[in-house]
């Protein structure tokens, strides 16, 4: 836990920051508080370097003059800093108590940049009070669809948010490149974050084998839904390999049931949960190794491995008995309405594989005792149950002692299990009390990111995007129609040769 005289380390070391970087003078001059009436041609940078020794101090006269309108209405009231009137009344602080006014200004607020809708803001807001209450750091978030986009401009013009957060690995590898993060594991416990997140969690937040973030919130893919009255009813038992799996899909034809539901319809996305099975397949047959040159096409799409990885696929998509709807189903089910029949009566289907996020889809009516989840299963023993997903990580583009405090922060148990209990939150901290978890479904998933020892980013989205969102897609649209496989990976292979060449 923070404690209160983190805030008083913390305050020392910014005004001795602000004194270094000119923010006040460290000789200001010698002057009391004064009343001063505006000119024309008089603003506020100008007159905060005149009277306070540094223009990026104006903040404390806007903070004196407003504060001193509201017991004395001959003050002026200023709204927008950049907008000051001849005849206006302001205030102007001594430089003494400009310099605390701004330390206490810069100690109180830390600026993180992140994608996140209104609920997530919310939640996660809940989960960073513990540390304003115990710190006095306020955080400032700021939400854009079009972060790369802003943060690109930000760090041109020299302004960047004290810290963003990631959807994707990606895009920390890049602003790593550039030289645009600051490295965390130099005031990180790294003997404490050994044991709090699983290598996999590490090694996804590095470059170059320095750390610049930490994740915070995971999601899962490698689930595969069910009906347990269903499976119950039929008298099946939920398997726990693969040939288990499709064992337990023969018994359920030759029962006159079938097996899957999978759709893969997703109007100019057609393909990409397809995408998902094969991703999973292939950590699964291939390794995490193979996985990874296979993402970053160190081997080919024609390669053996990769064709393995396909040929699973097929096994599920293009047998006629085993899918609602037959192959032809598969490409014409929109994806959200595919788990829809494992809740028919009877059961139109008796599984479905799909991310976390699926529940959402369910039928109107259908309450978490109508479902349940297990892990994807493993293939190949030697390789086990890897968990494959997605995540958002926290990185740092300013050094600030508020920012490092906020980082440290993150890496406590505390506001991942705040966000936790709020619902709508997987943590890979593996010192998360799975107690914190409101249902039994959400348990299961954490236990199976965090305590996954092989964890994989949904590689497609790590490809460029004419693979990742367009060949493969495709791809996976034509092989379940029919299209020969050897042609379909020559197809994917002869357009990454040239995207991976850009």
């Amino acid at each position: 836990m923070f404690k209160k005289a983190v805030l008083v380390a913390l305050a020392v070391v910014i005004v001795a920051n602000l004194l270094v970087a000119g923010v006040v003078s460290a000789a200001p001059p010698a002057q009391e508080e004064l009343t001063y009436t505006v000119k024309l041609g008089d603003n506020l940078w100008t007159l905060a370097e005149k009277y306070l020794g540094s223009g990026a101090a104006y903040w404390a006269i806007v903070s004196a003059t407003n504060t001193k309108g509201n017991e004395d209405e001959t003050f002026a009231s200023i709204a927008n800093p950049d907008v000051i009137h001849p005849g206006w009344k302001l205030s102007i602080p001594s430089a003494e108590e400009a310099a605390a006014f701004l330390a206490a200004r810069t100690a109180g607020a830390v600026t993180v940049l992140g994608v996140w809708g209104s609920g997530e803001i919310d939640k996660f807001t809940a989960a960073v009070a513990p540390f304003t209450a115990e710190t006095g750091i306020e955080m400032q978030f700021e939400a854009s669809r079009e972060q790369v986009t802003v943060l690109n401009t930000r760090l041109a013009a020299g302004n960047p948010p004290d810290i963003a957060i990631l959807p994707q690995p990606g895009l920390l590898v890049d602003l790593a490149k550039a030289g645009d993060l600051v490295a965390i594991d130099a005031f990180m416990d790294m003997g404490q974050l050994g044991e709090d997140y699983a290598q996999a969690w590490i090694d996804l937040g590095s470059y170059d084998d320095t750390l610049y973030g930490i994740w915070y919130k995971g999601s899962l893919k490698s689930l595969v839904w069910y009906s347990p009255a269903a499976f119950e009813a039929g008298g099946y038992e939920v398997p726990t390999n693969w040939d288990e799996m499709i064992a337990l899909s023969d018994q359920i034809v030759a029962d006159g049931g079938t097996p899957w539901c999978v759709g893969i319809e997703s109007g100019v996305a057609s393909g990409w949960p397809a995408t998902d099975w094969i991703e999973d397949i292939m950590l699964r047959t291939a390794g995490p190794a193979v996985y990874d040159q296979w993402v970053s096409h160190e081997i080919p799409w024609t390669d053996a491995a990769v064709k393995t990885a396909w040929e699973y696929f097929g096994q599920i998509v293009l047998n006629e008995d085993y899918v609602w709807g037959g192959s032809t189903g598969v490409n014409a089910t929109g994806f959200g309405d595919s788990p829809v029949p494992l809740f028919d009566d009877p059961p139109g289907c008796y599984m479905h594989r799909q991310a976390s996020f699926i529940t959402s889809f369910f039928p109107e009516g259908v309450t978490e005792e109508d479902y349940n989840a297990f892990p994807f299963p493993a293939i190949d023993a030697a390789y086990g149950v890897p968990a494959l997903g997605a995540g958002d990580v926290v990185v740092m583009l300013k050094d600030t002692p508020q920012a490092r405090a906020f980082m440290q922060y993150l890496v406590t148990p505390e506001p991942h299990e705040v966000w936790a209990a709020l619902g709508g939150f997987l943590s890979p901290h593996r010192g998360v009390s799975l107690d914190v978890y409101p249902d039994p479904i959400a348990r299961l998933q954490a236990e199976t990111l965090a305590g996954a020892d092989v964890f994989r980013f949904d590689g497609s989205d790590l490809m460029p995007a004419a693979i990742g969102a367009g060949t493969f897609w495709v791809g996976t649209v034509d092989y379940v129609a029919g299209e020969d496989l050897d042609t379909v990976l020559a197809t994917v292979e002869a357009s990454a040769v040239d995207a991976y060449a850009d």
